[in-house]
């Protein structure tokens, strides 16, 4: 692999994984230099294989900018980043989001659970099965752990509104990033009552997500089962 290559990668990685925000100004290319220890013609081609993969892109007189994915994310490796990380609410503005709670306790996280939240066995998550409804019409069911040492304080208020909010507006956790796989599932027996989908042998979308902190923390380990005819998903894949 030649140089230039293995800076456009770790760029690209720091791209992806919210190091590098969208609408971000890149350093300057004579930082770039300093910082991978090459000439500027190496830094003018690792930037151009960006450019070419989609994921910056250069202002004249104003420098090197991430671009920005209107209303989708970045795909890399079977993972997804959302471009705006900010939970189910802020996704659907100028609509009235409401929660209709199934069940919320604490919990002694499984092996599994413990494994995606990279806790000890046996510590206590917060768990929260929910399903939101938007304008009234039932969209997704979701399970979510969350460590009780990282968010604490959540009352029946939050859950039944934004946690992501409470998360930064009253803990004052910044969320970074969020790695999700999605996939085809057929919902459960219960699943068809909560989310209203009837007996029809219809697959629903199933996306599991591992979601991190600014300070590289994972905050939440979450499946949230959407019904088909409301869920889109918009990417740009990118050639690495």
């Amino acid at each position: 692999m030649y140089k230039y290559e293995v800076i456009a990668q770790d760029i690209q990685s720091k791209i992806l994984s919210g190091f590098y925000k969208p609408d971000e100004k890149l350093p300057q290319e004579l930082e770039l230099c300093k910082q991978y220890n090459a000439s500027r013609i190496t830094i003018r081609e690792a930037m151009e294989h960006l450019v070419h993969n989609g994921l910056i892109t250069k202002r004249r007189g104003a420098g090197t900018f991430v671009k920005a994915m209107s209303g989708g994310s970045v795909n890399h490796e079977g993972f997804a980043r959302s471009q705006q990380f900010g939970g189910f609410a802020k996704d659907k503005p100028g609509h009235r989001i409401t929660s209709v709670i199934h069940e919320f306790q604490p919990l002694k996280a499984s092996a599994e659970i413990a494994d995606k939240l990279q806790i000890p066995n046996g510590s206590f998550v917060c768990y929260v099965c929910r399903t939101r409804k938007v304008d009234g019409n039932p969209y997704v069911t979701e399970y979510t752990y969350m460590p009780t040492d990282i968010i604490t304080g959540i009352t029946d208020e939050v859950v039944q509104g934004s946690i992501y909010s409470y998360i930064e507006n009253t803990l004052k956790l910044k969320i970074q990033s969020g790695h999700r796989i999605a996939r085809a599932s057929m919902p459960t027996d219960q699943e068809r009552i909560w989310l209203d989908i009837g007996d029809a042998p219809l697959p629903i979308l199933e996306v599991e997500q591992v979601a991190y902190l600014s300070d590289g923390r994972i905050f939440e380990y979450s499946k949230s089962r959407h019904r088909a005819d409301c869920f889109e998903l918009r990417t740009i894949s990118v050639q690495t």
